[in-house]
């Protein structure tokens, strides 16, 4: 059953809800979080969520876990809205969601770089365990589509680049 609530608490109970291919970032670190509207009632919400691409795997297991999470606060009347416009940047990535990437050994995104200047040597990938600047791309595919496999020169560490979009 419902209870009256505000877009205040429904985002600080997604606040928890995990990434499924990233699980140390929550849905909002990553900012795919757009927007909560609660009915006037406060019982019935939507929840605007962009994907991070088109083609994430991860997009319907994200939409449930929300559902999921929100049923657990007596919210059964949850609606998704999967918001493609405008697309989501990994600019939307939070500066904590940054610090969470690189403390599990994936170097977080430059800010504001898309991939065509990584694609033409514009910004250096720094190793998130050593800071480095001297890395290497190992190859544009990680393990999931979002990230490149890389390694640094100075502690000769494999570690992955969440990639610019």
């Amino acid at each position: 059953m419902n209870t009256a609530v505000t877009s205040e608490q429904v985002m600080h109970w997604l606040d928890e809800v995990p990434d499924p291919e990233i699980p140390v970032l929550t849905i909002t670190d990553l900012g795919i979080v757009r927007e909560v509207r609660v009915d006037e009632s406060g019982g019935a919400v939507t929840v605007a969520l962009a994907p991070t691409y088109s083609g994430c795997p991860a997009t319907e297991a994200i939409e449930q876990s929300v559902v999921d999470a929100l049923g657990e606060h007596g919210l059964d009347d949850v609606a998704i809205e999967r918001r493609l416009s405008p697309p989501w940047t990994t600019d939307w990535i939070s500066d904590e969601g940054r610090e969470k990437l690189k403390a599990y050994g994936i170097a977080p995104p430059a800010e504001g770089a898309g991939k065509r200047a990584l694609l033409r040597g514009g910004r250096a990938i720094a190793c998130p365990r050593c800071d480095s600047l001297a890395t290497s791309l190992v190859s544009e595919f990680g393990s999931t589509a979002c990230k490149a496999s890389y390694r640094c020169d100075e502690c000769l560490e494999p570690f992955e680049y969440f990639k610019c979009i």
